[in-house]
């Protein structure tokens, strides 16, 4: 509760977080400072505040409530650009599931780098899943290893469904580690159009690993708040920018 509300809010006091949560200040500042050295937030003075780094050690299901209307519309956004009987790519993490719901039951291909997108779509007729097989994370259940990006190379998929740790106005897009950075730049190589979704926060935030260019992609989905200088990066590069 803590993570989503600093997450959501930017920054929340001490007093507020334990009107919130019913925990004493006391029990607020120890968490606070437990989920500062994970990397999940900033102590601030008296409070705390959104980290400026986006780190993958934030629990997955704490990941999938945030910004969960948002990352409705834009499912249903990135949904519409995609034509009966393509071949898509779907990436791993909670905003790529969610475009995931949206596409279940149409006439697709789809090579799932998730266990989760793989489930929601296989779990109704329509769409041919693929998965690359390999190990997959805890918790994220994503795919890892030299598997997935053989099964990526071997692919020449109409669409890619892209999601993003952090995209950065300076260094590009970026990813929480390499091994999912190389992940995404093999699916940019092995797709004609790349679609990437992403909300408003993620362009306000850096992670470690870059993996690609605005002029890399093809057409951006994102949400009203998004920064002005931001989107005009992308635009000067001819990608499509959609805003829900």
């Amino acid at each position: 509760m803590i993570i989503q509300s600093v997450r959501s809010s930017g920054h929340l006091r001490i007093d507020q977080l334990a009107e919130l949560t019913g925990a004493s200040p006391v029990t607020i500042r120890r968490d606070l400072t437990e989920l500062e050295a994970q990397g999940s937030l900033r102590r601030t003075r008296g409070g705390a505040a959104r980290s400026g780094k986006y780190h993958e050690n934030v629990p997955y299901h704490v990941r999938a409530a945030e910004e969960e209307e948002a990352k409705a519309s834009l499912a249903v956004a990135a949904a519409s650009l995609i034509t009966d009987y393509d071949s898509v790519i779907i990436d791993n993490g909670t905003t790529c599931h969610a475009v995931a719901r949206e596409l279940a039951g149409r006439p697709l291909t789809a090579l799932c780098l998730s266990l989760h997108a793989a489930a929601t779509l296989g779990a109704v007729p329509g769409v041919r899943v693929i998965v690359p097989g390999g190990p997959i994370e805890p918790d994220t259940l994503a795919f890892l290893g030299s598997q997935v990006i053989d099964a990526i190379r071997d692919m020449r998929a109409d669409v890619l469904l892209l999601g993003a740790c952090s995209v950065s106005a300076s260094h590009g897009l970026m990813a929480a580690t390499y091994e999912d950075a190389q992940l995404k730049k093999a699916s940019i190589q092995s797709s004609s159009r790349r679609i990437l979704i992403a909300a408003a926060s993620k362009l306000t935030q850096t992670s470690n690993f870059r993996f690609g260019t605005a002029g890399d992609i093809t057409h951006l989905i994102t949400t009203s708040d998004a920064p002005a200088e931001t989107l005009a990066i992308f635009n000067d590069e001819g990608v499509d920018v959609t805003v829900v």
